[in-house]
This record gives C-alpha cells, sequence and structure tokens, in this order.
C-alpha cells in the first residue's frame, strides 16, 4: 500500500534531487540521436546495429517502467532511489570508456535500468508528498526535466560532435549522474510506505515479452515496413502475451501492474488523451530533423539551436502551467494548448524547400507553447482520481502507455512518409517523363517527393491532435477516491436485538484486513474500560454515577475497595505492589465481580 509515511517533510531537497536525477536521465536519452551516425563511422558498424544504441534503452526501459510498481511498494523509497540513480551512473562510466560497441551497449543497457526506475519513483514521490491541491505546480517542476532535457539534447550533442568526439557526450552527463546519486544520499526520505507483496514471476515473463515486442515491432515497421517477417513475429508475439498478461492481472489477487486503474473514468480518459498527444508530438520531434538535415541541408548544431527556443518556452511555461492547473484544473488549459497545437502542426504540413530558418523556428516555438500546457496537466488530472494506494500503478501505467504510443506514433508518421513519398515520386518521374539514370533530375524529385511525403505525415499527426482536441473538453476536475476507515460507533444501550443496521449509504469503502482489526480491538478495550470504571463509581454512589472522562483515580479505586471489605466482612487485599499494573488490574477485577455477586 503507498501511504505517505510522514506529513513533516522538507519537500524541496527531495524534489530537488529527483529533478536533478530525471534530467540526467532524460538528457542521456536523448542526446545520442544526433551523434550516431558519427558514432557508427568511428565504431565500424552498420546503421542497423547502431540503432540497438537507441531500441536497446527503449526496450529495457519500456521492460521495466511495469515492474516498478513493485518495487516501488517493495523497497523503501531512499534505498530505490540511490540503487537506480547508481547504475545509471554506473552504466555512464562503462559508456564513457567503452572502445568498442559490445561495451557502448552494455553500458546503454544499465543506464536504462536505472533510468526505469527513475522516472516512476519520481511521479510517485510528488503525488504522495504533496496535497492534491498543490500537485499542479509540483508536476510542472517535473514537466521542467521531463521536456525541457529532451529539448536541449540535440543541440546539445550536435554542437559536441562538430568540435569533439562522441565520448565527451558522456563525460558531460556523468559529473551530473554523479552529482545526482550523492545529493540524493543527503536529501532523499522514506515518504512511501511499503509492504511485502510477491513478485509474480508469470507476470514479469508476459510483460516482457508483451510490451518488449510491441516497443520493437513498432519501432522496427518504420525502417523495415509492416510487411516485414521480423515486425509481424514480433507483433503477433507481443499482442498475444500482452492478452495474457492483462487477463492475469485481473484475475490474481496482487498484479504486477493493477489494470483495475481503468475502473476509474478520468484516469481513462487523460490516459488516452495522453497516448494520442504523444504519437502527434513525435511529429515534430523525427520528422523536423529530416526536413532541417535531409532537405535544408543544416548542420546538426543549426538544426538544434532551431528546437532550443520552443524547449526553453516550455520549460519556463511548465511551472506556470502547473499553478493554473491547480486553480482552474485541467481542461481549459487542455483545450487551449491544443488549439495551439492544432493550428501549428498544421502549418508544418504545408514545408517548401524554401522555407525559411525564422519561419519554422516561430511555428516550433509555438507548438511548444501549446504543448507545454498538456502533457503534465493532463497526466496529474487523471491520477488525482486514483486513491493513495494505487499510484506507483497509476504512474507507471501512464509511463507505459507513453512508451508505447510514442513507439506507435514513430512507425506510422515514418511509415506515412516513406510510402507517401515513394507513390509521389512515381507519379513525378511518370508525369515528367524522367529518365531514372538521370541522377540531377532523379535528386530533384527525390527532394519533392520527400517534402510531400512529410508534409503527409504532418497531416495525419493534425487530425491526431483533432481527436485529442475533441476528448479534451470531457475532462473534470476530480478528487482522490481515498480509501476511508470507518469510525467505531458507539452501541446504544438498549439490547442487541433491538439495535438497527445502518443504512446502505452510511457503510464506508471497503478496507484493509490489518486495519479493521486494530480499529475493533482498540474500541473494545475503550469500551471495556468505560464499563468497569462506571461499575465501580455506580457502587460508590448508585443513585449517580460520575461521568467518565476516560481515567480512573487511585482513590476512587482504594474507597470501592474499603467499601466492598466493610460490606462483606471479607478482607480484600489490594494490588501486591510486586505486580504489574496489568496482572493487578485483573486480579482486582476478578475479586470485584465475585463480591458482587455474593452481595446479589
Amino acid at each position: 500500500m503507498t501511504t505517505m509515511v510522514s506529513n513533516h517533510l522538507r519537500k524541496g531537497p527531495i524534489m530537488a534531487s529527483l529533478l536533478i536525477a530525471a534530467f540526467v536521465a532524460l538528457l542521456s536519452q536523448t542526446v545520442l540521436n544526433v551523434a550516431l551516425p558519427k558514432m557508427m563511422a568511428d565504431l565500424n558498424v552498420t546503421e542497423s546495429t547502431i540503432q540497438w544504441l537507441s531500441n536497446g534503452y527503449m526496450l529495457v526501459n519500456g521492460v521495466l517502467v511495469p515492474v516498478s510498481a513493485f518495487l516501488i511498494n517493495r523497497f523503501t523509497t531512499r534505498k530505490l532511489f540511490l540503487v537506480a540513480s547508481s547504475m545509471f551512473a554506473l552504466g555512464t562510466v562503462i559508456c564513457a570508456l567503452s572502445g568498442d560497441f559490445s561495451w557502448l551497449l552494455a553500458g546503454r543497457l544499465v543506464q536504462a535500468c536505472g533510468a526505469g526506475i527513475l522516472m516512476p519513483l519520481m511521479t510517485v514521490v510528488t503525488l504522495t508528498i504533496f496535497p492534491v491541491e498543490e500537485r499542479g505546480k509540483a508536476m510542472g517542476l517535473m514537466g521542467v526535466a521531463m521536456i525541457f532535457a529532451p529539448a536541449i539534447g540535440p543541440t546539445l550533442s550536435g554542437w559536441i560532435v562538430e568540435n569533439y568526439d562522441w565520448h565527451v557526450l558522456f563525460y558531460i552527463v556523468l559529473p551530473l549522474a554523479i552529482i545526482a546519486v550523492i545529493f540524493g544520499a543527503f536529501s532523499m526520505k522514506d515518504v512511501i510506505k511499503t509492504s511485502r507483496p510477491k513478485l509474480d514471476v508469470l507476470s514479469v515473463i508476459l510483460s516482457t515479452l508483451g510490451f518488449g515486442g510491441l516497443l520493437y515491432g513498432f519501432s522496427e515497421a518504420g525502417t523495415k515496413g509492416w510487411d516485414s517477417e521480423e515486425v509481424i513475429i514480433c507483433l503477433a508475439v507481443g499482442a498475444v502475451a500482452l492478452i495474457l498478461f492483462i487477463v492475469r492481472s485481473i484475475m490474481v489477487k496482487n498484479p504486477l501492474l493493477e489494470m483495475r486503474v481503468f475502473k476509474y473514468s478520468m484516469f481513462s480518459l487523460t490516459s488516452l488523451i495522453n497516448a494520442i498527444i504523444t504519437m502527434a508530438m513525435f511529429s515534430g520531434m523525427i520528422l523536423l530533423p529530416i526536413f532541417l538535415q535531409n532537405i535544408r541541408h543544416f548542420s546538426p548544431l543549426d538544426s538544434g539551436l532551431l528546437l532550443l527556443p520552443g524547449a526553453i518556452l516550455m520549460g519556463i511555461m511548465s511551472p506556470i502551467t502547473g499553478m493554473v492547473f491547480d486553480k482552474i484544473g485541467a481542461r481549459w488549459l487542455a483545450v487551449a494548448g491544443l488549439i495551439i497545437t492544432t493550428i501549428t502542426t498544421y502549418e508544418f504540413s504545408h514545408l517548401e524547400a524554401d522555407s525559411s530558418y525564422n519561419h519554422m523556428m516561430l511555428i516550433y516555438t509555438a507548438r511548444m507553447f501549446g504543448m507545454s500546457m498538456l502533457m503534465m496537466p493532463i497526466q496529474t488530472a487523471g491520477l488525482n482520481q486514483l486513491p493513495r494506494r494505487l499510484n506507483a500503478h497509476g504512474s507507471a501505467m501512464s509511463q507505459t502507455l507513453r512508451n508505447v504510443s510514442g513507439a506507435l506514433g514513430t512507425a506510422l508518421l515514418v511509415t506515412v512518409m516513406t510510402n507517401r513519398a515513394a507513390s509521389h515520386g512515381k507519379e513525378l518521374v511518370i508525369a515528367g517523363h524522367i529518365n531514372p539514370k538521370d541522377a540531377v533530375k532523379m535528386a530533384e524529385v527525390t527532394q519533392q517527393a520527400t517534402i510531400y511525403g512529410i508534409n503527409q505525415s504532418f497531416v495525419v499527426a493534425t487530425w491526431l491532435t483533432v481527436a485529442a482536441l475533441v476528448l479534451a473538453f470531457f475532462i473534470r476536475k476530480v478528487k482522490p477516491q481515498e480509501d476511508t476507515l470507518q469510525a467505531p460507533v458507539k452501541a446504544p444501550e438498549a439490547s442487541e436485538s433491538t439495535a438497527q443496521p445502518a443504512p446502505a449509504a452510511a457503510v464506508a469503502q471497503p478496507v484493509e484486513q490489518p486495519a479493521l482489526a486494530e480499529v475493533a480491538a482498540h474500541a473494545d478495550m475503550q469500551n471495556k474500560d468505560s464499563e468497569f470504571r462506571n461499575a465501580i463509581r455506580g457502587f460508590l454512589t448508585p443513585s449517580q454515577p460520575e461521568k467518565d472522562e476516560g481515567q480512573f483515580t487511585d482513590k476512587e479505586y482504594r474507597k470501592a475497595l474499603l467499601k466492598l471489605k466493610d460490606a462483606t466482612n471479607q478482607e480484600v487485599a489490594e494490588p501486591d505492589e510486586e505486580m504489574s499494573p496489568d496482572q493487578a488490574y485483573r486480579e482486582t477485577l476478578k475479586k470485584l465481580n465475585g463480591l458482587l455477586k455474593e452481595n446479589k
């Protein structure tokens, strides 16, 4: 059960340690994209081989996220954070010192293990230490790391690749990773109550095959095509394993990933909207760099600089958007953001070979402004409906859906671009009676066909944002549906046979059995103590017993003993001083009960 351990925490240092670690993890995830061509030449590997630096990272990350709910509930917050951040730092060291591809890939996979735990952990801790009315601002701070880091990654990578060796990328990340570990060792606290859930090994296997198969199949579909035998097998195995995983998660008592989070309507709606937005967002992240570098022939640094103003604006707006969310909720933020995103995405569907650098920078910056109103507020609106015990599962589910939808969006948009470009290129060749052996003419046709394919992909992305815009009107402000304990109700003085059952509406939601047992035992002990005190006071003054204030004085206790002694001419020994208080209490109670029966 995921509950807050203490209400007196220094939230600032805890959030700072989480943000530093998340920023470094996300920066490392995107910083290699621009550097892959140079790394491929230096390591003397093929394009399909070098892609495993990205695909392997994505697969390990995607497989670990569903398991994160179990890890968060099983291990303490501080221990889990230190292990995850240390693993990421270790992976960075391996990458920085690597001399061949195998060591580089091993370092990336170790990095992915740490990052796969850090991201869901950050969300759960934030939801735990902040009340509902402050979660928007806190999640906005998370957005700075989750959005700003991936946006500046290509710019940083482009500058380093042009001027230095690619190993420098990891030497820059390494000090930040070490700082995250050291700072977290001092500032991170245990804020989540742990339990001992049993690890469902079969569910782990099914989730690995399911999510891993889908992620790899979608990522390969964009390059090898949907009719590739490898893609078909991966998607088929992934789909079957995922269905079995869902069925098992519903049937077992303690599932690895709680599918019942989808019974909360607002969480389901916002998860769908976020998945659609993620797919649309990848249109700008994937297609625009292709246009800038392959069509306009900008350098990697120039391409990154074009994206930088939008990243900075998004980083500035994220906390502001969070504060606005706390005031008005997510609906109108999402509607306004999606209107801006839809218009700017549509503008990108009209790219030309002579589109100006400043024009594209302006459109992209406006698009990022709209995106800053979407991701974190919509996700927070859904997570706010979940009871605290499901925070870990809700966070893991949201992260998993983002990973899958990102891979699906990339595959879909690249497929649309490739197919439309190929068909349009054939039309241009036939219409212009161009000889395929004419290199100059074919280069012009290829350029025009590629631009057409990119524009068509942005059209698909535009319709995706329109669908999300329609769904955004159904977002509403909700409160967490917490599991509450039913307070013990004092029984009436009448006999039990005349007691009336409580109305159905007054029955509290089900709670865990240990909690109910503890409340019942405490109430039972209070009732017995109260009855004993009232019996003694009633014996001392039968006409008017004193009011029970929850305590019993030694004077009353001894007075009752003496009165019983005089009334029965029997010696009633006071409690032996060597007895413990509980033993003396029980012995005296037995003697009083016996004497009262004799008097009657």
